[in-house]
């Protein structure tokens, strides 16, 4: 297995990478030489980074890496997309593939972009290439919104309202989806949403944390009003441009993992709860 990281440190597990910046390096391709998968899981996420900079990284790049791997003879290139290249989610109902509207973000648009472009170049190619949008992901570490979330589980952050849901997934589930794609690669060029069986809301999430810190329920003492005012402030002390911090809390965001489970023998086995429930609150991931 060859590993490429921006860093060049190593893997959890020891395995060392190749250091690349995808932004301003290309790809030896002498080091596709015998792979049979590639993985394109590299992107920028989370990052009040400039328009061109997704532009370059999630989608120039993306493009460029899958070119790279057909040339190579590369059997299967699997890029990890997300549900964000659908566009706004503002339905309660689930969302399938191919529910989309076009994303008015830069993160969501550049990993649109790239879907599209590999849709185009790559159907009729010998290559097989997997889409995979992933919902909000969580596992050991934790990142995004749920990091934030518990951190303010732990300094007392007081219980949230009852409203919204969103679909989750578990890092180990969606390596697994990984995993079972690249054994068994579709045709042509396939897209698919992973997420589990399970919404959560913000309130739910919450509830989970503090029970995984053996704390007792919080009191839901700050009305709803003041949840929108704190959120609002947040979002114009920070400059946020994208999606708004109360959308985030409290949005409706449902998708369908019909497709995948349809088209592959993958299915999701991870709850939100066990993984708070073994590790405790603040041990949680990112989307």
């Amino acid at each position: 297995m060859i590993a490429l990281s921006k860093s060049g440190d190593p893997l959890a597990n020891g395995q060392p990478t190749i250091a690349m910046d995808l932004a301003e390096q290309s790809l030896d391709s002498n080091l596709l030489n015998g792979v049979d998968v590639f993985f394109h899981l590299a992107g920028i996420a989370h990052q009040r980074a400039q328009e061109s900079a997704y532009t370059a990284v999630n989608y120039e790049a993306t493009v460029r890496l899958a070119r790279l791997a057909s040339a190579a003879g590369v059997r299967c290139f699997v890029f990890l997309s997300s549900v964000k290249a659908m566009g706004d989610c503002r339905s309660p109902e689930l969302r399938t593939e191919a529910a989309c509207t076009l994303p008015v973000d830069a993160y969501g648009l550049s990993k649109w972009q790239a879907e599209c472009a590999l849709r185009a170049e790559f159907s009729n190619a010998a290559m097989s290439v997997a889409i995979v949008r992933p919902v909000l992901v969580y596992g050991a570490q934790a990142r995004g919104n749920l990091q934030s979330l518990a951190l303010g589980v732990r300094f007392g952050l007081p219980r949230p309202p009852q409203l919204g849901r969103r679909s989750m997934i578990a890092l180990d589930d969606l390596v697994e989806l990984l995993c079972v794609i690249a054994q068994n690669p579709p045709s042509g060029v396939r897209t698919w949403i992973a997420c589990g069986d399970d919404a959560y809301s913000t309130q739910q999430i919450y509830d989970l944390m503090r029970a995984g810190l053996g704390k007792s329920r919080g009191k839901a003492w700050l009305p709803r009003w003041a949840w929108y005012f704190g959120s609002s402030l947040v979002d114009f002390i920070a400059g946020h441009g994208g999606e708004a911090t109360y959308d985030k809390l409290f949005g409706t965001a449902l998708y369908s993992n019909a497709a995948v489970l349809e088209d592959t023998v993958w299915r999701p086995r991870i709850r939100l709860e066990d993984v708070i429930g073994e590790q405790g609150a603040g041990r949680s991931d990112r989307r």
